[in-house]
């Protein structure tokens, strides 16, 4: 089964707490799901699918072999799992989540022209990102 989005953005949770988009930061010891994210689409725009994104920002950080990376990915999606929509990038931080036409996916600053160009563009297929409280 698929799980990635094609041509989509992820725009900005509507209760989104920011006005411009923020670079997340660790608390404590460990790195939390929005710096491991963010690093990945940060450092490699177009690179990684909705799938890897989140496979990988679960694995990393877990102090788990490499020898076993695919055993668990297949482990991982056997069970349903939280798309990006959930992710704290666009609920939280002010990221969009821009995906092209390989499912592949980008950070997007919502305080950026190119934002506000994909959220105007007519092939793309918009979707909010979860809310953080319930209306």
């Amino acid at each position: 089964m698929d799980l990635n989005y094609y041509q989509t953005l992820i725009a900005v949770a509507d209760d989104c707490p920011v006005t411009e988009s923020v670079v997340p930061s660790n608390r404590g010891a460990g790195k939390t799901i929005a710096v491991v994210q963010y690093e990945m689409l940060a450092g490699s725009p177009y690179v990684y699918t909705q799938e890897d994104v989140l496979f990988e920002s679960w694995f990393r950080r877990r102090d788990l072999p490499d020898a076993s990376r695919q055993q668990m990915r297949d482990a991982f999606f056997a069970r349903s799992q939280a798309c990006l929509r959930a992710s704290p990038l666009p609920k939280k931080y002010g990221w969009g989540l821009a995906f092209d036409t390989e499912g592949r996916v980008a950070l997007c600053p919502m305080d950026s022209r190119e934002y506000q160009d994909l959220l105007a563009d007519d092939s793309m297929n918009v979707l909010k990102a979860l809310r953080t409280s319930r209306a």
